[in-house]
This record gives C-alpha cells, sequence and structure tokens, in this order.
C-alpha cells in the first residue's frame, strides 16, 4: 500500500509501520517461508504496492491465486479486525491492471522465443546435456550463425543437427568432431522436449521484453504467467524465466540507480533455477543479477528457505521478508539457522526462535534504508491486499485478455522461412545431383555394353579368318608330313591367307548394310 505519508508500506511492527524505501528496490529481495505461512499473499501485497507507484512487475502464479490481484479486493471480518493494528479506518481497495501470458498459449498471451534467442548455453541446461552434448550444440549454432540460416524453432534445430551429422567429415576440420551419436542424443532431447509440449514455446512473433516494461496510466502493469501447468516441467519453467532475465539483462541500457525500479520480477519456486545446475549456469546467474540492477530490475526470489539460493547470490538480496519455518529435522534446524545468520540481529529478540514461531501472515522484515546498509530485523505482521485474494473466474481471466493491448499479437505464429526449409532445398538438390550422378554412371555402364562398331567388327572377321586360313594351312602341312604325302595346290599359302581375311571382311560388310537397310 502506498502513500505519502508511509511511503511502500509492506508491514507494520511494534515500532510502526515498514516501508521499502523505493531507490533501493532494485537492490533485489528474498521471501521466503514454509508452505502456508503467506508468501504468496506477501508477493501480491508487494506488487500492488509497486503498481501504485507506477512500476510494472512480472510474477509467476502458481496456483491460480496471484490472478486475483486484477480484481479490487473487499472489506471481510478478518481484515476489520486487523484495521486498527496498522492504524488504518478506511482502506481503499483497488485492482491493479493485469495482462495474462502463457507458454502454452491457454491461459494468457503466448510467450515464445526463438530457439537462436535461448541460445546453446540456455538450450543444453533445458535439455540436460553433458559437456560434449553441449560443445556439438554450440558447433551446430556456430554453423547456422556462419551459414545465415535461422533457428526459429525446434523443426529448424532438428533439421540442422540431421544436416551436420550427415556432412560431419566436411565440418571436422574448422569446428570440430561431430560424433552421431552425440547428435542423436541430442535429437532425443528435443523429442522429449516436444512430448511435454515445449515445442509451442519455441517459434516467432518471438515475445518483445519491452512489453514487460508498461504501465496504464499512473500505475505499473502487473505481468502474471499462468505457471500451473508449466511448473510441472520445472527445468522448462526455470529456465524460460533465466531466459527473461537474461534478455531483460542484455536488452536494457544502463540507468544508474534511479527514483524506483523500471521493473520488479518475481521468481517463485527459486529453488528450481539451481537444482542440477552447473558451476558456470551458476556463475552467470550470480553475475546477471548483481548487474541487472543497474538496467533498473529487481529481482525477487520466492522460495521456502535460504538455503535454497546459492550463497552469493543470497548475499546480493537486500530486502527480506521470512516467514515461519519448521524445524522438524537436524537439516531443517540447520536451515534456521542460515536464516537467522542473513539478518541484522535485534536485541529485543531471539531471531531462531522467532522463524519457528511466527504465525501465518507474521515475518520477519528487513529491508534496506536510504544509504543501502540492511535495517535491523523486526518481527511484524504483513499488510493486507487491495486487491482479491484468490484466483478469479475463467470468464474474467477471458475479459481481461480480450481487453488487453497485446490481443491478436502473440496468437498468430509467423513460420518464416528458416533453417528447415532451407535445409529441405539444400536436401533436394542434393538428392537431385546424386541422382543425375547415378544416371550419368549408369549410362556410361550401358554404353560399354553397346555394340561394336563397323570397323571393329571387320577387324575381328579378318582376324578370325586369318586364324582359321593359318591353323587349315599348318594342319594340311602336318597332315602331309605324317602320310607321306604331297598336296598339290597351284595357290600359294599367303594367298589363301589374304582371300580368306577379304572373304570375311567382304561377309561383315554386307551383313552391316542389310542389317541396317531392314531397320
Amino acid at each position: 500500500m502506498y502513500s505519502e505519508e508511509r511511503g511502500l508500506y509492506i508491514a507494520h511492527g511494534p515500532s510502526g509501520p515498514i516501508s521499502i524505501v523505493s531507490k533501493m528496490a532494485n537492490r533485489h529481495g528474498l521471501v521466503a517461508g514454509a508452505t502456508g505461512t503467506g508468501k504468496t499473499v506477501t508477493l501480491q501485497v508487494l506488487a500492488e504496492t509497486f503498481c501504485q507507484i507506477g512500476v510494472p512487475c512480472f510474477m509467476a502464479d502458481m496456483k491460480g491465486d496471484v490472478s486475483g490481484i486484477s480484481q479490487p479486493g473487499k472489506m471481510s471480518g478478518f481484515i476489520e479486525k486487523r484495521l486498527p493494528e496498522f492504524g488504518l479506518t478506511d482502506p481503499q481497495f483497488q485492482s491493479c491492471p493485469v495482462r495474462f501470458f502463457d507458454v502454452f498459449g491457454e491461459q494468457g498471451h503466448p510467450m515464445r522465443a526463438t530457439v537462436s534467442q535461448m541460445g546453446p548455453e540456455l538450450l543444453s541446461r533445458l535439455f540436460e546435456l553433458n559437456e560434449t552434448q553441449s560443445g556439438v550444440l554450440t558447433i551446430a549454432f556456430r554453423i547456422a550463425d556462419d551459414n545465415g540460416w535461422l533457428l526459429d524453432d525446434l523443426k529448424d534445430l532438428r533439421s540442422l543437427l540431421d544436416y551436420i551429422s550427415k556432412h560431419a567429415k566436411d565440418y571436422a576440420t574448422q569446428y570440430g568432431n561431430i560424433a552421431a551419436a552425440t547428435v542423436g542424443a541430442i535429437q532425443r532431447a528435443i523429442l522429449r522436449l516436444e512430448d511435454q509440449g515445449g515445442n509451442t514455446f519455441f517459434g516467432r512473433p518471438a515475445f518483445d521484453i519491452m512489453d514487460l516494461l508498461q504501465c496504464d496510466g499512473p500505475k505499473g502493469i502487473m505481468n502474471v504467467l499462468a505457471a500451473d501447468k508449466l511448473m510441472l516441467k520445472p527445468k522448462l519453467y526455470s529456465t524460460f524465466l533465466l531466459w527473461l532475465m537474461s534478455e531483460l539483462y542484455s536488452t536494457l541500457p544502463e540507468v544508474g540507480d534511479l527514483d524506483k525500479p523500471k521493473l520488479v520480477f518475481f521468481f517463485d519456486e527459486a529453488h528450481m533455477l539451481f537444482e542440477d545446475t552447473s558451476k558456470a549456469m551458476t556463475d552467470k546467474i550470480e553475475q546477471v543479477i548483481r548487474l541487472i540492477r543497474s538496467k533498473g530490475v529487481g529481482i525477487y526470489f520466492v522460495t521456502q528457505s535460504p538455503t535454497d539460493i546459492p550463497v552469493n547470490i543470497l548475499g546480493q538480496l537486500g530486502n527480506r521478508v521470512q516467514h515461519a519455518l519448521r524445524a522438524y529435522t537436524p537439516k531443517d534446524q540447520k536451515a534456521v539457522k542460515t536464516a537467522a545468520d542473513t539478518f541484522r540481529a535485534n536485541p529485543n529478540f531471539d531471531t531462531s526462535d522467532a522463524i519457528m514461531n511466527l504465525e501465518t501472515g507474521e515475518a520477519l522484515v528487513s529491508f534496506l534504508d536510504e544509504k543501502g546498509a540492511p535495517s535491523v530485523v523486526e518481527r511484524a505482521k504483513i499488510l493486507f491486499p487491495l486487491s482479491q485474494i484468490g484466483a478469479i473466474s475463467e470468464g474474467q481471466r477471458n475479459d481481461i485478455m480480450r481487453q488487453s493491448r497485446l490481443a491478436g499479437k502473440y496468437d498468430k505464429v509467423d513460420d518464416r522461412e528458416s533453417a528447415f526449409e532451407v535445409l529441405m532445398k539444400v536436401k533436394e538438390q542434393e538428392e537431385k545431383e546424386a541422382a543425375e550422378a547415378a544416371e550419368e554412371k549408369e549410362n556410361a555402364k550401358k554404353k560399354g555394353k553397346e555394340k561394336p562398331g563397323l570397323l571393329s567388327r571387320v577387324l575381328k572377321a579378318i582376324i578370325t579368318a586369318v586364324t582359321a586360313a593359318i591353323a587349315t594351312i599348318i594342319g594340311t602341312k602336318v597332315s602331309d608330313t605324317i602320310s607321306g604325302k604331297k598336296t598339290k595346290s597351284k595357290t600359294s599359302a599367303g594367298s589363301k591367307v589374304a582371300k580368306s581375311a577379304t572373304q570375311a571382311a567382304t561377309r561383315t560388310i554386307t551383313r552391316d548394310i542389310l542389317g541396317n537397310l531392314i531397320k
């Protein structure tokens, strides 16, 4: 709740209102606590307070509850009872302007990214590839870039991988070895993602990150991602939100310290971001979080325990709201101690004991002061939302989507000519050239079996006739020698051979001429 007197009023402690300093809101934050302790209501209070000062927010709606921020709240017996605790008499219930989004395009405007935008590093995380497989995927992207092949959707990536697998020898010298088995493993990972419906996320038109940074009059627009279905695919959910953060970081200009953030990004179920994440990826996340505040963006992680967040990242979260934690096991007790140690101690109570005894709606709160130093932790009650607590109806959601300025912008898929179409043409050309080469080879083979020419046949006939004549003459002389007879002949041997050769040539030429006349 925002007021000129109290500022960004979030909670109320023994010493009075506890507010976030608006120029410190981009120093990031953490909302932690066990299930059912009030984290979602805290998120809603924070978001609508930012909305009231013209700061747009992005948040994932895991159960549909956050959608209530689009409707004005109502006075209830519970709220009326708590008004004196907050020093309020007549709260002005109000809604926030909201846009609904959905990766699957079912409960909100579709949110898509091209394969090229996602990049090989995030895709490797999404596909759960090992180092070797990630290397081959990186090679595939480099080949696509060098050839100007656009990677819009998963069919583009599949066709690219198929192509480089078949032409691996051509690329080995310049890019490195590309094993067919490794390509096959990546193809199977793509198939698994397609079976989960992940293919709907990749394509065009790609989501314009600037659509998250808009206001409706004096209020910041609340961008709510329907995540009830998406969270069932933890890798897709966390990789998608990581991509959004990376896009914000790479797209937005440096603005330094502002009076208020340009955008507040709530990352619910934040533990999913860091589970099974490589050190290199964790280091990249840390870098983005450390530097993105200079772009005017505040990141607020929402999770069960502070131990879900790597220490180096946890140290950058200056604004903290800690709801109750339960300590039934040694591991739970360690988590409570860790949570307590992250606060600036208050001499009036033991932080560890307080964490285990907080009631629903209560929290330990510590925000950064005007100088950027963490305030002493206070045990406080979180303010109630001015918007509706709980989910809205399907009809209300549809009405909001129809009235949105983004209605129709992302609905229709734009399947332009990209790597799939280009490589199909390349494949068709290669098949055509292969067919022509095979035809030429077959024609040459047939030509080799064709009937010899006239000269060849004449020479063959002469040779055959001469051989036969010589054999006859030799046979006659051998016979005469054995029998003692002398065969009288007026024709010499040479004349006989010449006569036989002439007759054979004449017969061959005559048959060829007659054969052509008959045809």
